[in-house]
Order: structure tokens, then sequence, then C-alpha cells
């Protein structure tokens, strides 16, 4: 061997855990601390408890969290979306259908789904809301989530006309 090359050895090393107990080893650090033993850890002792020397559950449970949250948020804007109390011009329906449906006094969708209850006429007698605005605005409401009036009455016929075919 190269002389000063090596690093001491001590043979004789005290090794120290976070409970207290200790032993002697041989090694080239005079004294070494560790966190968790033979005489402490789950596994020897059959203790039922998470050893978390870096942090891991915790950054597990503050992922977890932040997840829950996320959801919840996400949970709560879908409800915001499908909101009955919104203004029409989330729709986008273009000033001549908004400017038609304000001066008829209908500025918020559940207006327009109480109008659209009564039938598609009402909203065509509407001066200058149009066949075409109508379908724009069922188009949006349906890709929004709601559920339209007229609905319900034509999916039953539709399955009925693909039971025939």
């Amino acid at each position: 061997m190269r002389p000063k090359i090596h690093p001491k050895y001590f043979p004789n090393a005290t090794i120290v855990c976070a409970c207290g107990n200790t032993w002697h080893t041989g090694s080239t650090v005079e004294t070494i601390h560790t966190d968790i033993c033979s005489k402490c850890h789950p596994l020897f002792t059959g203790e039922q408890r998470i050893v978390d020397t870096e942090g891991q559950v915790d950054r597990f449970y503050k992922k977890l969290e932040a997840r829950t949250q996320y959801v919840a948020e996400a949970r709560a804007r879908e409800t915001a979306k499908t909101s009955t109390d919104q203004p029409m011009a989330i729709l986008e329906l273009g000033e001549r259908a908004e400017g038609a449906l304000r001066k008829a006094g209908i500025e918020k969708i559940s207006q327009a789904l109480e109008k659209l209850a009564l039938g598609d006429e009402a909203l065509l007698a509407i001066e200058g809301f149009g066949r075409k605005s109508l379908i724009d605005m069922k188009k949006r409401l349906r890709s929004r989530g709601f559920a339209l009036p007229g609905d319900a009455e034509a999916e039953p016929e539709a399955a009925e006309e693909t039971k025939a075919a």
C-alpha cells in the first residue's frame, strides 16, 4: 500500500442511534449517528408505525390534499358553468341575437330556458331573433351541459326510429 493515501481506520468506531442504542464497529469515521437501528426498526420490533426519515409521507399527503382541492375546484367550476344565473352573453350568439333577446327582457339563461319550455315559436316571435340564432343558442346551451325542454321528448322518438330501422 502506498503511504498517506488511505483514510484513517478506527477499529472501535461508535455508532449511535436516535433511539439511544449504541454499539461499536470498525469504520473510517470515529462516530456515526443513525436514525434507525435493529432495536427500533418496525421490521424487527413488530410495532406498526411509519418510518419517514426523508418526509416522503408528508409529501404524499400534501400531494393528496392538493389533488383533493383541485377536484373540488373543478367540480365548483363545472357547477358554475351549468348555472342558469349566467348572462346570455356567455353563449356568444352575436350582437343582433343578443340585442333582440335583451330587448325582449331575456338577459339570463334561466329566462331563455323558460321561453324554450313554451316552444320554439315563443323565441322565434321575438323580433330580430331567427331560426339560425335559435339553433346556435340550443347548440351552445347543450355544449354547456344544459338539458333543453324539447330534448327529453325527442330522445324516445329517436330511439323508436332506430329500433324500427
